[in-house]
């Protein structure tokens, strides 16, 4: 049976407008870091796009080396391209990044131009796509002149294969000197995607300021700290649970369900409840208080935890005191 998208898909979704760009992301965004490799079920991984898309999720995140193995996730998401999300293809902002290990030999990661321009070829050919909306150095290269990276995504918006550019994992510093080499060039940074969450705060440290100054937009990755910012790890660690998992990847690992992560997550979820939100709403809520977030990026396993993600855009407001009992338990 084909695929025809929910004709309500726009109504509910909010849309922020990226920096100082005419491009708007829905405020949450479907990430396929985990859960759409070649390991995963297609179906359901088939179900959650077409979910995606029909709750207004037009920003769908990938990288060369999601899967796992590494380019699978974007082979998943080149399937359901081609045998449901194809007539929308206008309608979505399709994302890929590169930076880490692909290949065997010295081309195979980090930030020359001849791997992000190679990269980018596999990438476009495993999704079957002319061209993705967005492309990012995934992370900066201590080795490569910061020039020869930038340069290198200046070329690939020139020949069409990206419409947009931007960095992940940069720091506030390397940050404000891409952005001014892309700037000289004549193709702005667009994003910035960075990995925040209320237990990983660092972007507060200057890297949203330098954002805002220069126009920037930014995408959170992993605002649950992978599942742990939700009810899912109060009473134990479950055997279908991302940390029992052992998928690697950069995958939640076990240690992380420490004794003092647990109780701060039984205060934050009472918290919630007070609010009349589960815990993973109220995390993704906190995120997107921030005007200067335009995206938020969701990993899910399941159709139903997207759903219940999706609830938290009725709530995106927090009173003072709140504020101040979430930074209270955080301490």
């Amino acid at each position: 049976m084909n695929y025809t998208a929910s004709p309500q898909r726009y109504q509910e979704m909010e849309y922020r407008r990226c920096g100082k760009s005419g491009l708007k992301l829905p405020a949450l965004s479907l990430g396929l870091w985990h859960n759409f490799g070649g390991i995963d079920n297609f179906e359901n991984a088939r179900n959650i796009l077409k979910l995606a898309f029909d709750k207004g999720v037009t920003h769908i995140d990938l990288a060369n080396n999601y899967g796992p193995p590494a380019g699978s996730a974007e082979e998943t998401f080149g399937q359901v391209l081609k045998k449901d999300l194809k007539p929308y293809r206008d309608e979505l902002v399709i994302t890929t990044k590169a930076g880490f290990y692909m290949w065997e030999g010295p081309y195979g990661e980090w930030g020359s131009k001849k791997y992000l321009v190679s990269s980018l070829d596999q990438s476009l050919k495993r999704m079957g796509l002319d061209y993705v909306d967005i492309f990012y150095h995934h992370r900066p290269d201590p080795e490569t002149p910061l020039e020869e990276t930038m340069a290198a995504l200046d070329l690939i918006v020139r020949q069409g294969k990206a419409l947009y550019v931007g960095i992940s994992n940069y720091s506030a510093t390397d940050t404000e000197k891409a952005i001014k080499i892309l700037n000289d060039l004549g193709t702005p940074c667009l994003i910035h995607q960075a990995k925040y969450s209320m237990f990983d705060r660092w972007v507060e440290g200057g890297l949203l300021d330098v954002l805002e100054t220069n126009g920037t937009g930014c995408v959170a990755f992993s605002p649950l700290a992978q599942g742990l910012l939700s009810n899912k790890y109060i009473k134990g660690i479950p055997a279908d649970s991302r940390a029992a998992s052992g998928r690697g990847n950069g995958a939640l690992e076990q240690n992380r369900i420490t004794e003092e992560n647990v109780n701060k997550v039984i205060k934050l979820n009472d918290l919630a409840a007070q609010r009349g939100q589960n815990l993973a709403q109220m995390a993704l809520s906190w995120i997107l208080k921030d005007p200067r977030i335009t995206s938020v990026i969701l990993g899910v396993s399941k159709p139903e935890q997207l759903t219940d993600s999706l609830e938290c855009l009725k709530n995106t407001s927090f009173s003072e005191s709140e504020l101040q009992e979430i930074n209270s338990i955080l301490a």
